[in-house]
């Protein structure tokens, strides 16, 4: 058996319909530095690949000449997840060190990154490296007006796609531009042309780095994105700071005003038990509103910080760091909330850290 190192990293592909997610994956089939990676597909025919250069092919799965695997999904996803570890593991396919699941136009990502985390098998054999969303320069305006899916899948990514951007240009593209970075702050912006972009680019967003074989929490939670227009500190839990840096009147086309980003900081170590207490509470009450949380918190008791991160109601199991990444030793939490006040969570939080629940 071909037991992994440690655990395989996973992406997840999303965009909305003619976003330019198909032509991106096409031509990332072909890339040489795609050849440790498996993809998971709805379905072949979408992105052509008879005129791809293909090796051999199952009914199931391809294997490509740039050593990229290709399969569709039979069913449930966690099943097709499965069934590809059980097939490295007993070398009947080539030993993929990654797998990247492009989901349909119209998906909400979260339900799929929930799975990853709370699935045992999953969890204990994979790591999430990221969201990657495409967005399609020309039409990304109207798209995100009209249709709620787009909202999401850029709102929770770590890499944001802007393609066909060889078509696009001027205040139409730069208005996009600045949408999108108010929208989701710490997601990376690329720009793509035909589809053309290196695996490189796209891929190790996640906690862990690959190259230093170590986790890399400021790179994931970017939280310095937030320094100077959402900075909102509590420094010993009695007071906050705001300096809100946005000001855009409500086009009651733009779905995204409900969607927004914040960071909540906190000097002293919190206790452990109070936050539990707190974040539990926004999930029992707000759940579904929760995007995506992220964050790098002191810990009354521990030297070291500890890692959360929450995709709406699920949770991955808290991760300790071996060691702080700098001397700033505030505790930061990165939200991206849907329909909810940034107030709440300052209030909640506030009251929770002098256990004053009766304020909630």
């Amino acid at each position: 058996m071909d037991i992994p190192d440690e655990p395989l990293a996973i992406s997840v592909l999303t965009g909305f319909l003619g976003s330019g997610k198909t032509t991106l994956l096409k031509e990332l089939l072909q890339h040489p530095d795609m050849d440790e990676t498996a993809v998971i597909v709805n379905e072949f025919g979408e992105i052509g690949l008879d005129h791809l250069l293909v090796e051999s092919s199952t009914e199931d799965i391809i294997l490509m000449n740039s050593g990229c695997l290709c399969c569709t999904v039979r069913g449930d996803l966690v099943e097709t997840i499965r069934k590809l570890y059980k097939q490295r593991l007993m070398q009947e396919i080539p030993a993929f060190k990654r797998i990247v699941i492009e989901t349909t136009g119209l998906a909400d990502p979260a339900p799929i990154l929930q799975t990853l985390m709370a699935d045992p098998f999953l969890s204990d054999r994979f790591r999430l490296d990221g969201v990657i969303s495409t967005v399609d320069a020309i039409n990304g305006t109207e798209t995100l007006n009209n249709h709620q899916e787009s909202i999401k899948q850029a709102a929770v990514a770590d890499r944001l796609l802007l393609t066909k951007t060889d078509l696009s240009e001027g205040d139409d593209f730069s208005n996009l531009l600045a949408r999108l970075k108010e929208l989701n702050p710490t997601a990376s912006i690329l720009k793509v042309a035909k589809g053309q972009i290196g695996p490189a680019q796209l891929f190790n967003a996640g906690l862990y780095n690959p190259e230093t074989k170590s986790l890399d929490v400021q790179n994931w939670l970017k939280a310095e994105a937030f320094e100077d227009s959402h900075q909102h500190e509590h420094d010993d839990g009695h007071h906050h700071h705001h300096d809100h840096g946005h000001d855009h009147s409500h086009d009651p086309n733009r779905h995204d005003d409900k969607v927004h980003a914040f960071c909540l900081t906190h000097d002293k170590p919190l206790d452990w038990d109070q936050l539990n207490s707190w974040v539990d509470m926004l999930i029992t009450l707000y759940g579904s509103n929760l995007l995506r949380i992220k964050g790098m918190l002191n810990i009354e008791g521990d030297q070291n910080p500890i890692v959360i991160h929450g995709v709406q109601h699920v949770f991955h199991p808290p991760v300790m760091l071996e060691g702080w990444p700098d001397d700033d030793r505030r505790s930061k939490i990165v939200f991206i909330v849907k329909d909810l006040k940034q107030e709440m969570f300052e209030d909640t939080f506030k009251a929770f850290m002098e256990q004053n629940e009766d304020l909630v």
